[in-house]
């Protein structure tokens, strides 16, 4: 089992209308989302969030049951949840506006961390629940004991209209970058927080902090994979857009599911894939995320829409 650590919310789609506003709202948040597509691409998941006992938390962990992500790492509480308010540009990249002041997703404290047993091979976190408090420092804490002895994948996903203060995000992603075995992160968020830095730089400090890859994905342009003493570049997937929410999720996703059918569960395994095996993983999370990007929302693919995935030769 993977368990996935962070915010669960609701995404509501403003109408394009100018007298009135109408909203469809979807589940949604970044870690929700990735452990929703895990099992949509057949790998057992978790989530552990905090999750409000009220209507819309009811109806969240119903829909995490109906997608099969276990709940037995939700904590369960009276705050309100989170709302988050979508809107798009021109190109369908989205804008988001949160409104949830102590709510339920952020209210995950140390007390409330679980011990895990031998059945999670690895953890996750991302998002706005990195730097929210108390269950930023609540996940660093938990990235910290477990380092080591599970894999951990970390996707910052920057919100700055949660935190706006990019200095903060720095700090918190480079703290919890020195516990990550894998890092995704998207030239945007990169912009955001680090201006003026260019990606293979901030990719060698975290290799050089203890992560074994870092991944940079690029839209449509396809992704860059960083490793010690290498760089691997993939290509995108052409698809008609209808708006990118929840592809970046969709990419983490199945850079997970890859990893496990691959029978790459350790730190130790990820050092040793090849460089083609690696390459093959990166295009299977490129063509999830296309797919995702053909669709309204944070829809993310089924494991039969995604070709077979196969380890490459030895370099």
């Amino acid at each position: 089992m993977f368990l996935v650590c962070g915010e669960a919310l609701w995404d509501l789609f403003a109408a394009n209308d100018a007298d009135r506003l109408t909203l469809d709202a979807r589940v949604g948040g970044s870690p929700f989302n990735v452990a929703l597509g895990l099992a949509r691409l057949n790998q057992k998941s978790a989530l552990l969030t905090g999750m409000s006992r009220d209507p819309m938390g009811r109806r969240l962990k119903a829909a995490l049951d109906r997608e099969q992500v276990a709940t037995d790492y939700v904590v369960e509480t009276d705050r309100p949840s989170t709302l988050s308010l979508v809107d798009f540009d021109s190109s369908g990249q989205p804008a988001y506006a949160f409104y949830g002041h102590e709510t339920a997703d952020k209210s995950v404290r140390l007390e409330d961390l679980p011990m895990l047993g031998p059945n999670v091979w690895g953890l996750h976190a991302g998002s706005y629940s990195l730097v929210a408090e108390p269950v930023g420092s609540s996940l660093l804490s938990l990235f910290e004991r477990e380092a080591g002895r599970r894999l951990i994948t970390l996707d910052p996903n920057v919100r700055l209209t949660v935190e706006p203060d990019a200095a903060i995000w720095r700090d918190r992603v480079d703290r919890f970058a020195t516990h990550a075995d894998l890092i995704k992160v998207s030239d945007e968020d990169l912009g955001q927080i680090f201006p003026g830095t260019v990606a293979s730089e901030i990719a060698a400090r975290w290799l050089d902090a203890g992560a074994a890859l870092v991944v940079v994905t690029r839209g449509d342009s396809g992704a860059e994979a960083f490793l010690p003493g290498d760089i691997l570049s993939v290509a995108g997937h052409r698809i008609d857009v209808i708006d990118s929410v929840g592809a970046g999720d969709t990419f983490q996703a199945a850079l997970i599911a890859g990893l496990s059918e691959l029978g790459i569960w350790s730190r130790q395994a990820l050092q040793a894939a090849s460089k083609s095996t690696l390459s093959n993983l990166i295009d299977f999370a490129a063509r999830a995320a296309a797919i995702t990007c053909g669709r309204r929302g944070a829809d993310l693919p089924h494991r039969d829409a995604l070709p077979a995935l196969t380890a490459g030769g030895s370099d």
